[in-house]
């Protein structure tokens, strides 16, 4: 079981002039708040706001996330109130604290619960996300306790798992921790499917990790001979339930064979120049497969992720996946938003400007969490709400290029008309068919990852047509289109 030492060895690691005196003063707090409260698996209450605040230290947040961590459940459950922590440790944690009880309890259930829950958790990460952040933590400690409810409320907060936080830790760029949360929640789910998954996919996944020890063991020594500073060569294993997804899929109809990916070779190195250098070197040692060279540096994605991955013919003739990053550029694949406080990215914002002063504004990548909460204050049928959210915040992403070579990104099965909205209103009204790839496209050709679109217009187009609203994706589209074909006609 963690202890208090444990957290501070963390936190001293990740900064060594932390104030791990305040952070010891709070786990006193809150440990003597939940003094004599008990889990339902009989351990002390302490130790689930304690391993809050160590996922949290994991993350490296700020001294200010890891108390606040600690400290999450004491006004909800104790005598304590948000007075007492604001009197003894300030207003931002006390206003981090607040911004979770208010995401806790929810007297709705069924699909009244969910649209809530999704409601609350977008204005909260509108107004900080950082509170959406420590609630992560807090649920993903949560889940790994899952086995001693009863059958049906396991299944209930593990659905909520899958349905609600793993996806909004997706779209902020959070892999590791959308990978566990979904991981964590898959048994309680879907049991049939994990135990297929577990007695017969994972053995292979096991084997392959093996094979794949051999090229690593390769690689390593030519890095070494190349003299690149410092690195690490890891194994990455595909997540289950990921993988599992990915296996529903037709294209792959349960055959695992038809998949590249279930083990890939990281390899993180000091520098942008050194990802470049590796990449030369697994290329002199292997064959690439053609097509599957991604630069995510040079072209990194909406949410931020940059690495450069191959796909080679390794040792025996096995294929193989590389990824190569840096060290920060790992961090914001594991933690997304989290790691860019971190690293500074949008720490001006974050550090001089709080969400809670005047001047705050949310970083640009995230501006898709904005029109959420507007649709949220437009939308108030719950269901409609649902399925917005489905289809534009949830949904597979692809990634779209403009001729000069920024990315767009919209929901799969995205058209032309879609891309179109997205670049502007005008040009969306005024769209006639694209340059998808240097061919001529109708209005409704459905886009894939990767395709360069140029948008053809015609001036003297009066205005959109309503037929479009058979076949756009984005409820931003549609929303433009009616309002384009109301005010024309």
């Amino acid at each position: 079981m963690a202890t208090i030492n444990d957290l501070v060895k963390i936190v001293k690691r990740n900064d060594r002039k932390a104030d791990t005196d305040m952070i010891r003063l709070a786990y006193d707090f809150a440990k003597k708040a939940h003094e004599g409260q008990k889990r339902v698996s009989g351990d002390p209450y302490i130790v689930h706001p304690l391993a809050t605040a160590i996922i949290l230290a994991k993350m490296k947040m700020d001294t200010t996330m890891i108390i606040a961590g600690l400290l999450h459940d004491v006004p909800e459950d104790t005598h304590y109130n948000l007075v007492d922590i604001e009197k003894n440790f300030g207003s931002e944690v006390c206003q981090l604290v607040t911004g979770v009880t208010k995401l806790g309890k929810l007297n709705y259930t069924g699909v009244e619960r969910y649209a809530e829950s999704l409601r609350r958790m977008f204005i909260s990460m509108a107004q900080d996300l950082r509170v959406v952040v420590l609630k992560m933590a807090d649920k993903l400690d949560n889940l790994k306790s899952l086995d001693v409810f009863p059958h049906e409320k396991a299944k209930r907060k593990a659905l909520e798992a899958l349905e609600i936080y793993a996806p909004i830790a997706n779209r902020l760029s959070m892999g590791q921790i959308k990978g566990e949360l979904e991981d964590l929640a898959f048994p309680h789910v879907y049991p049939e499917e994990y135990k297929w998954m577990a007695e017969e996919i994972k053995p292979i996944i096991d084997k392959t990790a093996e094979s794949m020890e051999e090229v690593a063991a390769v690689l390593n020594k030519e890095l070494q001979n190349a003299k690149i500073g410092k690195f690490e060569v890891t194994g990455r294993k595909k997540r289950l339930y990921s993988l599992y997804r990915k296996l529903m899929r037709p294209h792959y109809n349960r055959d695992i064979s038809k998949i590249y990916d279930i083990v890939a070779i990281r390899i993180i190195v000091p520098s942008v120049a050194d990802c470049y250098q590796t990449l030369g070197i697994i290329h002199k040692l292997w064959k690439p497969l053609p097509g599957r060279i991604k630069d995510y540096i040079a072209q990194p994605k909406p949410n931020g992720y940059r690495s450069l991955h191959t796909t080679v013919f390794s040792l025996h003739g096995r294929i193989a996946e590389f990824q190569i990053r840096t060290e920060e550029m790992h961090a914001q694949a594991e933690f997304g938003i989290a790691a860019n406080w971190h690293y500074q990215e949008v720490g001006k914002i974050w550090k001089l400007i709080r969400p809670n002063q005047q001047g705050y504004h949310i970083p640009k990548k995230l501006k898709w969490v904005e029109e959420i909460v507007k649709w949220q204050k437009e939308i108030q049928d719950n269901s409609q709400f649902l399925r917005t959210i489905k289809l534009d915040a949830f949904s597979d992403r692809i990634f779209v290029f403009t001729p000069k070579g920024d990315v767009v990104d919209l929901p799969d099965e995205a058209t032309v008309i879609d891309f179109a909205y997205m670049i502007h209103s005008d040009i969306g009204n005024h769209c006639v068919g694209a340059l998808v790839n240097d061919q001529m496209k109708s209005v409704d050709t459905r886009l894939e990852n990767g395709d360069v679109v140029k948008i053809i217009t015609d001036k003297n187009r009066k205005a959109p047509s309503r037929d479009w609203l058979k076949f756009v994706k984005t409820s931003s589209a549609r929303e433009k289109i009616r309002a384009a074909t109301s005010h024309n006609g």
